[in-house]
């Protein structure tokens, strides 16, 4: 367990302005030589983006994921199953944030932290990297089933580095290494503690409009696990106040050990879920 907790505390660690939001977004310049607006939203599709919360504001977030739209007209194509997030992000500073979290899947609660490390600058360092950190509560986990659980077992812990390039105007490319852990692991076979590396970016379409992407590559999933690796599209759309995103993904769960531990969805087999993301800033 210390281990665990040292890695969480080493490893470092929608959503933009309402004021100002359509002239970063539709900029293509640089504030203090520094690159800006590689992202519109907090997240990817799945995955943190390098995307922080200006100092002093508050975005609320609601998250829907619907079931699988493989259930047809059974499920109403999946709008029958729908699991719900609602997270609060606040801006400390213009390089920390930190948010407050509730998801129906598994009735997880987290508490985030998100800082940028370094920003990507013109004729200077080539990145942006921002450090991401979770703490999760699954209160979902039921005592007359698990007699011998403990608090201990309900938690989870997450941390990962955020590294974009925002390549031209249009192109924005990110890696994010990842380490999680969950005391307790839904199958038994499968290593408490997990790595894995995402992969994701977003091309702009057009003044409000851009396609997002992401993969997690999970390099240490057990032999035999149900489990996949989330491959997730989606769109933003800006509406001025509001960031608007819709996406597909092959998870249904919308933490990062959720979606790249627990994603059992499969792209071929037309088992994906439809949700949306819909921010506000305050």
């Amino acid at each position: 367990m210390k281990y665990q907790l040292l890695a969480f505390l080493l490893i470092p660690i929608i959503v933009i302005s309402q004021n100002d939001l359509l002239d970063e977004i539709d900029s293509d310049t640089l504030v203090d030589q520094y690159a800006t607006a590689a992202f519109k939203g907090l997240k990817i599709v799945n995955f943190e983006s390098t995307k922080l919360v200006a100092e002093g504001e508050l975005n609320f977030i609601v998250s829907h994921r619907f079931g699988s739209v493989e259930g047809g007209f059974d499920s109403f194509f999946g709008l029958d199953e729908a699991v719900t997030r609602i997270h609060f992000v606040y801006g400390l500073t213009e390089a920390i944030n930190i948010g407050v979290s509730r998801s129906s899947f598994l009735k997880i609660y987290d508490v985030t932290a998100k800082y940028r490390l370094i920003q990507q600058k013109e004729n200077g360092f080539p990145f942006t990297i921002v450090g991401f950190n979770a703490l999760l509560i699954n209160t979902a986990l039921d005592k007359d089933n698990l007699p011998l659980l403990e608090f201990k077992h309900r938690l989870g812990y997450t941390a990962q580095l955020l590294i974009s390039r925002k390549v031209n105007t249009d192109l924005t490319l990110q890696l994010a290494p990842t380490f999680f852990h969950d005391n307790y692991v839904v199958f038994d076979a499968q290593a408490n503690s997990q790595i894995a590396l995402g992969i994701g970016g977003r091309y702009k379409l057009g003044k409000r409009w851009s396609v997002n992407a992401d993969y997690g590559l999970h390099l240490n999933r057990a032999d035999n696990s149900p489990f996949k690796n989330p491959l997730s599209i989606g769109f933003d759309l800006e509406t001025g106040g509001h960031v608007f995103q819709m996406h597909f993904s092959n998870a249904q769960a919308m933490n990062t050990n959720g979606f790249l531990g627990q994603g059992s969805g499969d792209w071929s087999d037309g088992d994906i879920y439809f949700g949306f993301n819909l921010s506000r800033t305050f």
